[in-house]
């Protein structure tokens, strides 16, 4: 191929590069809210990214990282998967060591509060804490994966800036401002290990992360046919997603979209729904 061809094409490619990267921000500019995005093909290595460095309540798209972490014990076999555990609804403040409780209301998942008192599989609260985003699992969990570590092991795959400090609904935390933090950057980072198998326990995630439940935000924004391993994040005024998106002839791409200040939940699903759009319309060639 001589250097003219070549030229072309890479003009050419940054061209429709630089079309999609504009279709999103006219789609987000009409949203009310404030938004992130980090796309990536994971076999040409184009990336679109918007506003990726940007900090934002993580929200419960913290709970993948927590999981990452466990299954890097398990390899490490300071863990074993199968091994039990007792469901109980009595947590620590990191403040103060105070303790505190969840309420079933609040939280996406009645069911794990049904298992209390009883001792179950860690990979059974697994399932709860990214399938149905159970809260009660989630802060269970976080005490057997060391919040400290977590972050630290976010740091090896090249999430530099995300911080996951606690557990849910610590409220004297919250007080203070000691949350759970992301960027869209740090997510793309982190799905593509999973996507690449550069961390423990890929493929095994992998199937946890395509049995998520909730699927109005990155997947209403596809057809019938394509699977996506993901995590969703919903707190008042912000709706995530982000996973790792694969197409019915194999290729794979991570999509992450962070939102924060919504006016209106649904206009900012929609807004969502409709970057993943466009992403599959780029990847499709449609």
């Amino acid at each position: 191929m001589n250097v003219l061809v070549l030229l072309v094409m890479t003009l050419a490619t940054q061209e429709r590069d630089n079309a999609l990267k504009a279709r999103i921000q006219k789609r987000l500019s009409e949203s009310r809210g404030t938004y992130a995005v980090a796309f990536e093909d994971l076999q040409s290595g184009t990336r679109i990214l918007i506003h990726e460095r940007e900090m934002f309540h993580a929200a419960s798209t913290m709970k993948t990282p927590v999981m990452i972490e466990l299954f890097r014990k398990t390899a490490k076999g300071e863990i074993a998967l199968d091994d039990s555990i007792e469901v109980r609804n009595s947590f620590k403040s990191i403040v103060d060591g105070s303790p505190y409780s969840l309420s079933v209301t609040d939280d996406s998942d009645d069911s794990a509060y049904a298992l209390m008192g009883r001792r179950v599989p860690i990979r059974q609260l697994i399932e709860h804490m990214i399938t149905v985003s159970s809260n009660l699992a989630t802060n269970i969990l976080i005490e057997l994966a060391n919040p400290v570590q977590v972050t630290r092991t976010m740091r090896t795959l090249g999430a530099d800036s995300i911080e996951v400090l606690r557990g849910v609904e610590d409220l004297k935390a919250f007080e203070r401002g000691w949350n759970n933090r992301t960027t869209a950057f740090d997510l793309l980072m982190m799905f593509r290990a999973i996507a690449e198998e550069s961390v423990p326990g890929s493929t095994e995630m992998m199937k946890i992360l395509e049995r998520q439940q909730f699927r109005d935000l990155i997947p209403a924004g596809l057809p019938a046919g394509v699977r996506v391993a993901h995590k969703t994040g919903s707190i008042s005024g912000v709706e995530h997603d982000g996973g790792i998106v694969i197409l019915p002839d194999g290729r794979r791409y991570v999509l992450v979209v962070l939102s924060r200040d919504l006016q209106d939940r649904d206009e900012g699903k929609k807004a969502i729904a409709d970057v993943s759009r466009m992403v599959f319309e780029y990847m499709s060639g449609t």
